[in-house]
This record gives C-alpha cells, sequence and structure tokens, in this order.
C-alpha cells in the first residue's frame, strides 16, 4: 500500500506537467464568474461587496486565478478614482494603473495589459521575462518589454464613476485586448511570451476599482482540484508556483 505521503508528493510533481497543457489552451467560447475564493491575492486586498461584487482600495493589489481557466480574462468595472495613499512603483515612477495578467507563472515572468490612467492614458501591453528568477526580490522592475501592436485604437476617458470592460485573449502568440467590446490592441507577444506557463489574473497600482471577473472556460480534461494559493516567500522545487 501506498504511503499518503508518497501519494501526495506524486500528485504535486505531476501539477507542473499538467499546467503545461492547461494554460496554453486557446480561449474557449463559454466564461465563468470568478468569485473572491477562486482569487489568490499575493499582495494588498481585495473585498467583497453589496450585490456580490469585489472592490479594491489599497494602493498595490495583485491576484491570479486558481481555478482552471483559458488564457482569457473579462473585468467588468467601476472606476472610483486614486486611492487615498499612494505608493510609487519599484522603479520609483509614480502612475495610477490596472489590468489583467496573462500567463502568469510568476512575479517574475508573465504578460500583462495595463489600462494606464496617470500620467498618461494609454493601453501597454508588457512582457515581463526574467529566466531562472521567480521572486519580486530577485528581478524587481527588470525584465520588462513593452510591445508594440499591430493594430490599435484610443481608450476612452475615465472618470470617477465610469463603468466599462476590459478583456484580454490570448491564442498562442497573438494577444487581443478590447474595452467595451471594442478591440483596442492586437499583436503577438513572441515565441518566448508564449512559453510562459501560468494562469491569468489582475493587479492595479493607486486605483480604486469596483468589479466583476470572468475568465474563459478551459477547453479539455483537468484534474478535479483547484490551484492552491501559493505565497512567492515560500518556493518549492515540487511545482511552479503560478502568481
Amino acid at each position: 500500500m501506498k504511503s499518503p505521503v508518497n501519494s501526495y508528493c506524486a500528485r504535486v510533481l505531476l501539477i507542473p506537467l499538467v499546467l503545461g497543457t492547461a494554460f496554453a489552451q486557446a480561449p474557449a467560447g463559454n466564461w465563468f464568474r470568478v468569485r473572491r475564493g477562486s482569487l489568490c491575492v499575493t499582495e494588498g486586498t481585495i473585498a467583497e461587496t453589496a450585490g456580490d461584487r469585489l472592490s479594491v482600495s489599497v494602493p498595490k493589489m495583485r491576484a491570479y486565478v486558481n481555478t482552471w481557466a483559458s488564457q482569457a480574462i473579462e473585468l467588468r468595472f467601476t472606476y472610483n478614482g486614486s486611492t487615498q495613499k499612494k505608493v510609487a512603483l519599484d522603479s520609483g515612477e509614480m502612475r495610477q494603473q490596472f489590468g489583467l495578467k496573462l500567463r502568469a507563472q510568476d512575479a517574475c515572468n508573465l504578460v500583462y495589459a495595463m489600462w494606464r490612467v496617470e500620467p498618461e492614458s494609454k493601453l501597454v501591453v508588457s512582457v515581463k521575462r526574467n529566466p531562472g528568477a521567480h521572486t519580486s526580490a530577485a528581478c524587481g522592475e527588470r525584465g520588462y518589454e513593452n510591445l508594440t501592436p499591430r493594430r490599435a485604437a484610443d481608450l476612452p476617458r475615465l472618470r470617477p464613476g465610469e463603468s466599462h470592460t476590459l478583456r484580454a485573449e490570448m491564442r498562442k502568440e497573438e494577444l487581443q485586448v478590447f474595452v467595451d467590446d471594442r478591440e483596442v490592441w492586437a499583436g503577438e507577444v513572441g515565441a518566448d511570451a508564449a512559453k510562459i506557463e501560468g494562469p491569468v489574473g489582475i493587479r492595479s497600482d493607486n486605483a480604486q476599482l469596483q468589479f466583476e471577473l470572468k475568465a474563459g472556460e478551459y477547453a479539455g480534461v483537468h484534474p478535479n482540484y483547484v490551484l492552491g494559493c501559493k505565497s512567492e516567500e515560500a518556493p518549492t522545487r515540487l511545482s511552479r508556483r503560478p502568481y
């Protein structure tokens, strides 16, 4: 008879093999609502509000979806202006922004689609790539590359109290970003970025939001478990830690 410890280790060791297939899938045609219990918050806080919505009012928030999903994520939000307290980025720059994460392997390797509000309103798609580094302490602000789109459109001007939808969908190297169902960015992220393994997620800096989050259904067979929330401060050799 196998011991419980050996059985657990065997399941954990299989996780990276399965994740590589899971997170590489193209977006499915259906979407599911991401509840608070399916979000692993690695920095800041996300609160639940009336009407079964979520909210963020802290200067820095980072989270990823720990249920099985494709590389497609949608943020339906009401923008409530800047946070009362503001915190600069690690680079020292003061910026107000929020957006979506794709292929979020960890803090050092992922793809961002960010709606920058201040100091300039624009949609920026970035790849953060730092092979061998997996924590914020290890990579800091290194490894960012802002990508040039094949097609792009201007964003609507954000005013406190207004509601909009931000959606990102990735198919292999192709990424499309939509605002209110209108394409605002389309292009390639590159072969290296497309090989990053990780889930979808969200991020905010100095922005207050009330929101609902949806993710694309994963079109494929997957194990009947969720991905446990992982702290980047306690790395393990047994499995990748999505961020």
